[in-house]
């Protein structure tokens, strides 16, 4: 009887089962990096190790996306681009995607590079994103990525799998990533440390897929290499007409063996609100109070979905930004950013006083909407370590897109319900 990262495992490195604290080498299914990949010339010369060495073990299985710095800010992130295009043009690509589709999380499942059961890397830690179809994903470092990119295979400690169920129902402006946040602040950012998380339970059940991919973004902010959900009929059908390629979800065995089993009543959550510096240092929105706001953000491969954006859009319309706040939402890819502009959320945002930004990474990494000495953010973003998004005396809170919103018209972090109840 084997849980999922289990299942996933196996099958990659050809075994009838395997255990924890097993290693084994696996093939992998998908690889992408972002323009980062520009790294590996350095990496390979550094290494004395010739650059026609390189080759791309199977041109249907890796990708590049250009996405962090978009357009770029400054000369040396613009020679990042050009040396990630040149390479590309050498290795002959068959997908790379430069600056314009969007964040690499979301296009590779917009492009339908990342299928259930299977094993997916990344030069990036959020890459457990995956896990909300039922892929077994995770970051990896950069040498480790130019072995996968040479030779298809990658070696494993397969990790012990702890079960977080959430039940009951949540309330109206709660939200996936409040779950997260809750479950962060309770049990620390090392609950799942070096192991594979499946996401279970009623309010699972019923999220909506971009729920599902922010909790799986964040999975790794709870310590977890993998973060898995169940492929249901929401996964089939966001998948129908995206890959031509078949796929077998993967299924925990009845009786499988998990590390440790976690309840959270989900009826019982309330907006949640992360304070610097520290994922896990976490309170209720509500009891987050009289800190003043100089910059709110809703974007990144996190929160940068449709959901999000309707989310936001509800509190936002007829509302207006408070004057001392600087308010970005930036959509995750550009099929996102058509789509909220024909259902009219971009207008909603511009007549509330919303800087509408394009999609990338920016606002996450510090290339857009950098903060100064002194200032406070609030972000619906998946960290809010210090200097990360400007100067390592800004502070960043995160909360959910309902909670930044909300926070965003007052001024101050405040509980989305209160605005909503005026």
């Amino acid at each position: 009887m084997m849980t999922m990262i289990e299942k996933v495992l196996a099958r990659a490195s050809g075994k009838s089962r395997v255990s924890p604290r097993e290693y084994v080498t696996a093939r992998i299914d998908f690889a992408f990096m972002y323009e980062n990949f520009s790294r590996l010339r350095a990496l390979l010369a550094k290494a004395g190790i010739p650059e026609d060495w390189l080759k791309v073990w199977d041109p249907d299985k890796f990708a590049v996306v250009t996405d962090h710095s978009v357009p770029p800010t400054t000369v040396r992130t613009a020679e990042y681009h050009k040396i990630s295009r040149e390479l590309a043009r050498k290795l002959q690509l068959r997908y790379f995607y430069d600056v314009h589709p969007g964040i690499g999380h979301q296009i590779m499942i917009e492009k339908g590079h990342v299928r259930p059961g299977e094993l997916i890397v990344c030069y990036d830690s959020h890459t457990t994103t995956f896990g909300a179809l039922n892929a077994a994903a995770t970051g990896i470092g950069l040498s480790e990525m130019a072995h996968v990119i040479h030779t298809g295979e990658l070696w494993f400690r397969v990790p012990e799998t702890i079960q977080i169920t959430v039940s009951g129902r949540l309330s109206d402006l709660v939200v996936s990533k409040d779950i997260l946040l809750y479950l962060a602040g309770k049990y620390g950012t090392e609950v799942a440390q070096y192991q594979a998380i499946e996401w279970a339970g009623p309010v699972i059940e019923e999220m909506s897929l971009d729920g599902r991919l922010t909790i799986g973004n964040m999975s790794v902010e709870l310590g977890a290499k993998f973060g898995l959900f169940r492929a249901d009929a929401k996964v089939a059908e966001y998948l129908r007409g995206r890959t031509e390629k078949e796929w077998q979800a993967v299924e925990a065995d009845p009786g499988a063996k998990y590390a440790a089993t976690y309840l959270v009543d989900g009826s019982a959550l309330d907006p949640q609100v992360a304070l610097p510096h520290n994922v896990g240092d976490v309170q209720r929105a509500s009891e987050v109070k009289d800190v003043p706001l100089d910059q709110a953000v809703i974007a990144t491969c996190c929160n940068g979905h449709m959901e999000d954006l309707r989310i936001a859009a509800r509190i936002l319309k007829g509302r207006k930004v408070h004057p001392r706040v600087r308010f970005y939402i930036a959509p995750a890819s550009w099929a996102i950013y058509r789509q909220a502009l024909e259902e009219g959320l971009l207008g909603v945002f511009v007549d509330a006083g919303v800087l509408v930004g394009y999609p990338s990474c920016g606002f996450c990494a510090g290339y857009q909407g950098v903060l100064a000495e002194g200032e406070r953010c609030i972000a619906a973003a998946p960290r809010n370590f210090k200097g990360r998004m400007g100067s390592p005396k800004a502070e960043i809170y995160l909360g959910s897109p309902a909670t930044v919103a909300a926070s965003a018209i007052r001024g101050k972090i405040t509980d989305p319900r209160e605005v909503m109840d005026e």
